[in-house]
């Protein structure tokens, strides 16, 4: 067991820096600081956090936990909008991922999370890859689907949508992010059914964790044969969407939150 006061054992020099630089960083876009700043400054905050992420996860005493999950999630959510930027340069969401960001790099920094053992399984990183991707993909979908919900609102106000994105693009956008982390999720499950023993050293079991992602798993696949059978669309998908990605969220990062933080020990 390892104690909550442990937990807290103060982070290298090095980490307090990349995350109290690039949470400075972030904050521009959040304050609605300018054009031009608050997009060099986003640029500035995800290579910053980047090298946070690098530090804690490939430094000298590598750690991973909830607010870990969480602050990938966060970066993967940026290098989303990296791209997106490209193909709608009037896409208005820096101030939200700005929020975003700035608060998952700090979580963080403050709870560093479980010591990774040097002696898992070397295909341990590879499983995790795939689970952060699809929470990633899936804060991805989640954020897509707001702006598709304000727009919508907007458009039956009569007044301009200001989303940056054209209400259809952003509804093709935000199904193929669920379809792509539909099977990632897919992939992470099976890989943990399939060789739990061999990347955790224990076999399968029913947890909270595996519960509460075989229920997100449950409800993304009702969501997309509603979709493509029925034509599902609208707020009906959305909140099915907002409730898979509940679901997902309570699986790893609330499992996780409650063992490290409430509970003030580790499994």
């Amino acid at each position: 067991m390892v104690s909550f006061a442990s937990m807290h054992s103060p982070s290298p020099t090095l980490t307090w820096l990349l995350a109290l630089s690039a949470a400075c960083a972030y904050a521009v876009p959040a304050l609605r600081i300018g054009e031009t700043a608050a997009r060099w400054a986003l640029a500035v905050a995800w290579a910053l956090h980047a090298g946070s992420l690098a530090w804690g996860l490939l430094g000298t005493a590598p750690h991973f936990g909830f607010a870990t999950a969480l602050s990938v999630t966060a970066w993967l959510m940026l290098t989303v909008y990296g791209v997106e930027q490209q193909l709608y340069p009037r896409l208005r969401t820096r101030a939200l991922l700005g929020l975003l960001g700035a608060a998952a790099v700090v979580l963080a920094a403050l709870f560093p999370g479980l010591p990774l053992q040097v002696n898992s399984s070397v295909w341990l990183p590879l499983h995790l890859a795939l689970g952060i991707a699809s929470y990633g993909l899936f804060t991805a979908a989640v954020v897509h689907a707001a702006l598709m919900n304000h727009a919508e609102k907007r458009i039956r106000l009569a007044a301009d949508d200001d989303s940056g994105i054209p209400l259809l693009a952003l509804e093709r956008l935000t199904f193929r992010f669920v379809g792509a982390g539909f099977w990632l999720l897919t992939a992470t499950l099976l890989a943990g059914w399939l060789f739990g023993e061999a990347l955790y050293g224990r076999a399968w079991r029913w947890d909270h964790k595996t519960i509460f992602s075989l229920l997100s798993w449950i409800t993304f696949a009702t969501l997309l044969v509603g979709r493509a059978r029925f034509g599902w669309r609208g707020r009906h998908a959305v909140h099915m969407l907002y409730a898979g990605a509940l679901l997902l969220l309570l699986s790893y990062a609330g499992s996780r939150f409650v063992m490290e933080v409430l509970l003030e020990r580790f499994t």
